[in-house]
């Protein structure tokens, strides 16, 4: 198993209900001040550790998993946890290519279109270094060097590159059209 608990951070009644039934624990509710929409992951995790900690429960290492990442699984979590816990690292990071290359990539200035890097604008695109983004599903780290230093990104993190096709980050409706899009062509690749 690779979990020792599963616990969901949430100030709704109604999730943390759903949460329990399908075997996670809630054992304190998320505070006003991590419940909006400007707060940040690392606050709320900052929060959930220091919850337990008063329990008198202390971890080596978490994992803070999104309820958007509809395109994980656990055979991606595992790979991840043997990828760090076989590292020197204290953290890990999925990550995927950008589709295009974001040194070509455009400004807009009252209307008008210009690059961000104009010394880019006659180089092939295949030429430029490869971008890469957070795949928005899941961190692992040591949970001692994340209080530390309050954040998951630092020089002993390691990434664990996924196909763009197993990535779908949800911030507005389109980004839902594209997940169920994803989730389709991801389930009819595992028959």
């Amino acid at each position: 198993m690779l979990f020792e608990e599963v616990m969901v951070s949430t100030d709704d009644e109604e999730i943390a209900r759903v949460a329990k039934t399908f075997g996670a624990v809630v054992p304190f509710m998320r505070s006003k001040e991590t419940s909006n929409d400007f707060s940040t992951t690392a606050e709320v995790m900052i929060e959930v550790l220091k919850d337990y900690k008063q329990k008198g429960c202390e971890f080596d290492m978490a994992c803070c998993i999104y309820p958007t990442a509809s395109l994980m699984t656990s055979a991606r979590l595992k790979k991840a946890y043997e990828l760090l816990v076989n590292s020197d690292a204290s953290s890990l990071i999925p990550i995927t290519k950008f589709s295009s290359s974001i040194w070509r990539s455009f400004k807009i200035e009252d209307n008008k279109i210009g690059f961000i890097w104009p010394e880019n604008a006659l180089k092939r695109t295949q030429d430029l270094p490869a971008a890469y983004h957070d795949c928005g599903q899941f961190y692992f780290f040591s949970v001692n060097e994340f209080l530390n230093t309050k954040s998951i990104l630092h020089d002993t993190t390691i990434a664990l590159e996924l196909p763009e096709t197993e990535v779908q980050d949800i911030d507005n409706e389109d980004d839902w059209r594209l997940a169920e899009f994803k989730y389709e062509f991801f389930m009819s690749d595992k028959r």
